[in-house]
């Protein structure tokens, strides 16, 4: 079969645009369509959000048009929605103050560890606190948070259905983990990638929160983007080792967060790994991963270093036991997570006084 964009654009004049008197081609709702031998993706571009019934109205129309025409064909409709640039959506979580996303260059730092860490501590400091686990490849809040096999339940809200973040160690709590089997591979385009993020945002009861932190995957990707263009992400903390390889890939990321289309404040730097202490001589510190990576990723950042954190076995083992350091009441053993917290607590109150609130953006 030998179609042409024009041949798909021309079925697809039939199907009504839920925000328009007219039909989604005419309305410019059509971004893209894309052939992979038997089967096509079209994708749909939407200045507001769309209700899960003009959703899936718009959807079953496209497959219904496209089938009836070409027989065999296998079609996928991804919708997407872009605010005008400049423009906030007052209905995405306004029940939350502030939203903290965690990032880093590259895997294998410590990412998870933080962020994790970073929303018991803030709990600990009396802050109603909830967590989003979207590492959606490499997914580890469930084991952290002892929630391995947990599924959320779904719940009808006015009508639509609604996922209940799950209750962990006093936060609530939504991972991918929770949907797909421990050992399963998730093996997902960009565009269904942006969609559990949407939903995870969107369309999950979360609470009054005073503080989501987001576990981001490494790098910027889909998920990133999707981000910035569906919260307004009050700021990013970034997580390297020492190393240069390590803090050279954070530059990346750090530099995507700070373009100007993006322009979303860095709140600072955590260091993990730092160094490292033997238990019989706990005054003593071995670099292992070279010293100072955090404090040039921070400078280059014009921010500062929110933490550093040894390299201490009970950390490990807490995380693989489903118990944060942090929530045990060792203060010897958290004090490095609980100064992690407060000073991230104090970084953000002077970005919410100093700046103005991050708008949704358009990413073009």
């Amino acid at each position: 079969m030998n179609l042409t964009k024009s041949d798909v654009l021309e079925v697809l004049r039939v199907v009504p645009d839920p925000l328009a008197a007219n039909s989604i081609v005419d309305a410019q709702r059509v971004r893209n369509i894309e052939f992979e031998d038997q089967r096509v993706r079209i994708t749909l571009v939407f200045t507001q959000n769309l209700t899960q019934e003009q959703k899936s109205s718009v959807n079953f129309a496209c497959m219904s048009a496209v089938q009836g025409k070409y027989k065999g064909l296998d079609v996928h409709v991804h919708l997407e929605t872009q605010l005008r640039s400049g423009e906030a959506d007052p209905g995405v979580l306004p029940q939350v103050k502030n939203i903290i996303a965690v990032a880093s260059g590259k895997g294998g730092v410590g990412k998870s560890t933080v962020a994790s860490n970073l929303a018991i501590g803030l709990r600990k400091l009396g802050f109603r606190t909830g967590i989003i686990d979207a590492d959606f490849y490499g997914p580890s809040i469930p084991t952290m948070f002892g929630l391995e096999g947990e599924k959320p339940k779904l719940v009808e809200v006015h009508g639509k259905p609604k996922i209940v973040p799950l209750e962990a160690k006093g936060l609530s709590v939504i991972s991918i983990g929770f949907i797909v089997e421990p050992e399963q591979a998730v093996v997902l385009r960009g565009p269904r990638l942006a969609g559990i993020m949407k939903q995870f945002i969107e369309e999950c009861t979360w609470p009054e929160l005073d503080y989501m932190v987001i576990d981001l995957p490494p790098g910027t990707g889909d998920i990133q983007l999707t981000l910035v263009q569906t919260v307004p992400l009050t700021g990013v903390v970034l997580v390297t080792t020492p190393q240069k390889v390590a803090w050279i890939d954070a530059v990346k990321a750090m530099n995507m967060f700070r373009l100007a289309s993006v322009n979303v404040p860095i709140l600072g730097v955590v260091e993990n790994m730092a160094w490292f202490s033997p238990p019989e001589h706990p005054e003593e510190k071995y670099y292992l991963f070279g010293k100072g990576g955090g404090k040039h990723l921070a400078d280059m950042a014009q921010s500062t270093v929110l933490g550093q954190i040894p390299i201490v076995e009970a950390i490990r083992e807490s995380g693989d036991s489903g118990v944060p350091i942090t929530e045990k009441d060792d203060p010897q053993l958290s004090k490095a997570w609980m100064d992690f917290a407060r000073n991230t607590v104090e970084a953000v109150e002077i970005r919410n006084k100093t700046m103005d609130p991050t708008k949704v953006v358009d990413v073009k």
